[in-house]
């Protein structure tokens, strides 16, 4: 069997795509989904001077509202229906998954399959709309206080721009889901991929200008170039890093055939957690800036010290940035790999691990070994997203170039790539078994 499937993915090639339609509908319909999401982040926001807003954001870009208008492909800096993207969402996400772990209720619906999982994910698109509502009420004030950006401040104001901006996220939300059901899957993960891709070639624009101007060194330029190949590359090698327990079948009888036992690998992935991690962190890095909008000119000068001091590149920033990366790494592996679920799966279907006895010997084994490669895979991912980040910092390059962007778009392609593979080997093997049908009725 794994030799059948060895030989169906070497022939994976464009004769092999060009016939899959099913495949080549998803792709097209992830493109179109993806089209009305950059076209949403040109729509702007009413009640808002444009060239006033350019001006105030200007000013603050170098922090984290910087890297809030990277995660929502440029809407912030437009002022877009999409400005708040899809990290509200992120973070009622990870509320509830919290909330799975000590509510005994909500961990018992967890585990009741498919029905639990959607009241779950009913719940989690309440909390969106709290959030979002929350998060586009302290942009309103924030708004408000800035000098001559909006027309007509008041009640009506802040009331269109949290309808409006609420509104921009649940769709984003719908979006995202839709791209996962009828497109290629990773809905949140492209919409967010995109946003990044989309702002690469001005940040490439940018940067050569400021070589052009003398701002920037052209060294500098050439090292952050090298430091960013440096960095794809170590991070296809770490994504593509597992440890393979070996896993050993005994003989057995069916009827009056035995069959011999054979061994398999039970891979453990080095990055199970793959980009969640620094989205989440980045995601609750972005509620103390939403806080601080309600305090605007109100003269509260301990908000504009915390926001000065979780700015984009501060010390603050980075260690609780590198502390969540650490923290959501741990969380999300647990979430998402049960060892004691394979541990009893093996057990079901006669396999093993050789010196280990099967059941919770075997569940306490698997956990050591993950946890040991999460340490590593934590250890990774927080020097990919935080070296960058301090060179960046340094340096005044665009976000877009830093560790955390770099991430998203590699582990998304690969995970996108694999993920048609995955069609392409499907549609391959219904034609098999479509060829072996015709064949036996031709007999």
């Amino acid at each position: 069997m794994a030799s059948a499937a060895e030989q169906l993915a070497s022939n994976l090639n464009f004769s092999a795509f060009a016939k899959a339609e099913e495949l080549k509908k998803r792709i097209w319909f992830t493109l179109g989904a993806l089209l009305v999401y950059r076209l949403g982040t040109y729509i702007p926001m009413p009640g808002i001077n444009p060239d006033a807003f350019a001006q105030a954001f200007n000013q603050a870009q170098s922090g984290i509202i910087g890297m809030f208008n990277m995660f929502a492909g440029g809407a912030v800096e437009r002022m877009a229906i999409f400005a708040l993207g899809i990290m509200p969402y992120i973070s009622a996400s990870i509320i509830m998954q919290l909330m799975t772990t000590v509510v005994p209720s909500l961990e018992q619906m967890k585990k009741e399959g498919e029905q639990g999982r959607k009241v779950i994910n009913q719940y989690t698109r309440y909390g969106t709309v709290v959030l979002a509502a929350f998060q586009a009420y302290g942009i309103a004030v924030g708004l408000e206080g800035a000098a001559n950006v909006v027309t007509d401040p008041g009640w009506f104001f802040r009331a269109s721009t949290v309808i409006t901006l609420v509104g921009g996220t649940m769709f984003l939300m719908w979006l995202g889901e839709q791209i996962t059901s009828r497109g290629i899957g990773n809905g949140i993960s492209l919409i967010i991929f995109a946003g990044i891709v989309a702002g690469l070639p001005s940040a490439v624009v940018q940067t050569l200008e400021l070589g052009r101007q003398g701002s920037l060194a052209t060294w500098i330029i050439l090292a952050v170039i090298i430091l960013a190949v440096v960095v794809i590359a170590f991070i296809v090698f770490m994504e593509r890093a597992q440890r393979r327990l070996l896993i050993q079948y005994p003989k057995r009888q069916m009827g009056n055939r035995m069959f011999e036992g054979n061994t398999s690998f039970l891979p453990l992935k080095l990055n199970t957690a793959g980009v969640i991690p620094p989205i989440f962190a980045s995601s609750l890095l972005l509620v103390p800036a939403t806080v601080a909008g309600f305090g605007q000119g109100s003269g509260n000068e301990w908000l504009t010290y915390i926001t000065a001091a979780l700015g984009h590149g501060q010390p603050l920033f980075m260690v609780f940035y590198a502390a969540m990366i650490i923290f959501f790494c741990f969380f999300y592996t647990a979430i998402v790999f049960n060892p004691s679920d394979t541990a009893d799966n093996l057990k079901k279907h006669g396999g093993f691990i050789p010196g280990i006895r099967p059941g919770e010997r075997t569940a306490q084994y698997i956990d050591h070994v993950l946890t040991r490669i999460t340490v590593v895979g934590a250890i990774y991912i927080t020097i990919v997203c935080l070296l960058p980040e301090f060179l960046i910092s340094a340096t005044g390059v665009p976000f877009y170039f830093g560790g955390t962007s770099l991430l998203i778009v590699v582990s998304v392609t690969m995970d996108t790539v694999s993920q048609i593979q995955g069609h392409l080997l499907a549609h391959q093997y219904e034609g098999l078994v479509k060829k072996a049908k015709l064949r036996g009725r031709r007999r």
